[in-house]
């Protein structure tokens, strides 16, 4: 593949990555009208938010010349960053191998052999986790060309949301006249709520950025893995090194059943199809509003759509708990407001919301 193909098919691909809409949606707690902003990113390229850092990651790998055509590329992950691999390490001609928990979605394995990547299915037994990532290390020391992503060590990871999601938010906030006052986002590699919340930190210092876990299984909150879960994508065996704690505000914990019911009534009350840790997002979100006041302005992600969970406990009637908060939520509607790409509303209207991403 020429150089000039290379740079073609990169541009081709993030004409389908990124430029997200942000939505607001309008909501009922307690009897009070309240509103969250949200960032939508189950509309990428394979569903979830992972396509922009698997996408960057491969664009400055082989700026330099870390990669190179052919290599084949090997990843650990939990499901969504190997379906954004297998999908664009295919687009880019290379040959995928993904090493994954052999307890994630059927859907997730099953998508990922669906772009001929090769899945190998790690046990707990195995090492879960971390065996998956010594696993992927020893296959690609045992081949001449290949390429290693690492996604919870990469700083490319937490750049990816600082360069494009990041400015996204804060422009498309702008628009409106608001400034976030708080951002959350559950941590698996810990990419989204480094690298969004340091560009937004930048614009607005006193911005209180608060990363999130399962209160069934806080990993970040004891330093180790602790329970179980089922909000798949969060809340591993262990903390990324891209996480630093110390520059974020405090863990916000959300119980998972809490968060199955919320997905359930996003999907069935307002039409968005998301996964369980969106609707952990939106839980976090409203307990950070909660603390900052109803009018402030919070904003949170959908990581993924609801597709990769038709096998798991979102299709399930879930038992309600004491202190959920879902069950005291009463979705109206929601606005969605995007940003400027080869198909934004705005550009078809002849405006701009100033977003630097724009890049079709």
């Amino acid at each position: 593949m020429s150089r000039t193909d290379l740079q073609d098919k990169f541009q081709f691909l993030s004409c389908m990555i990124g430029g997200t809409p942000l939505l607001e949606i309008q909501f009922r707690y307690k009897g009070g009208d309240r509103t969250i902003h949200v960032k939508a990113e189950h509309y990428n390229l394979t569903g979830s938010i992972k396509d922009r850092m698997a996408l960057h990651i491969l664009r400055k790998a082989y700026e330099n010349k870390d990669i190179r055509p052919g290599s084949m590329i090997i990843e650990a992950t939990s499901g969504n960053t190997g379906i954004a691999f297998a999908a664009l390490g295919k687009a880019l001609g290379h040959q995928v191998t993904i090493f994954m928990p052999d307890w994630m979605s059927s859907e997730r394995i099953n998508l990922i052999r669906s772009f001929g990547a090769e899945i190998r299915l790690i046990s707990q037994e195995q090492g879960g986790f971390l065996g998956s990532i010594c696993m992927s290390e020893e296959l690609a020391q045992s081949l001449e060309h290949s390429f290693l992503p690492r996604q919870f060590s990469n700083q490319n990871n937490s750049e990816a949301h600082y360069l494009s999601t990041g400015p996204e938010i804060w422009h498309q906030l702008r628009n409106q006249g608001l400034i976030p006052d708080a951002f959350v986002a559950g941590v698996g590699t810990g990419g989204t709520i480094m690298g969004i919340g340091k560009y937004l930190r930048e614009q607005n210092p006193a911005i209180k950025i608060h990363p999130m876990e399962p209160s069934n299984s806080p990993t970040m909150s004891t330093g180790y893995k602790v329970g179980k879960h089922r909000i798949q994508g969060i809340s591993d065996e262990f903390i990324p090194d891209i996480v630093k704690l110390d520059e974020l505000d405090s863990i916000m914990e959300v119980d998972d059943g809490d968060a199955i019911i919320m997905a359930q009534k996003l999907a069935s009350q307002l039409g968005l199809g998301v996964g369980i840790s969106s609707g952990a997002n939106f839980l976090a979100a409203l307990k950070v509003q909660n603390d900052l006041g109803p009018k402030s302005a919070v904003v949170t992600v959908f990581s993924d759509d609801n597709k990769k969970y038709l096998s798991t406990d979102l299709m399930r009637e879930e038992p309600v708990k004491d202190g959920f908060l879902s069950t005291d939520i009463e979705l109206l509607s929601f606005r969605s407001r995007r940003c400027i790409r080869c198909h934004s509303d705005n550009k078809l209207n002849g405006t701009s919301c100033g977003c630097p991403a724009s890049n079709c």
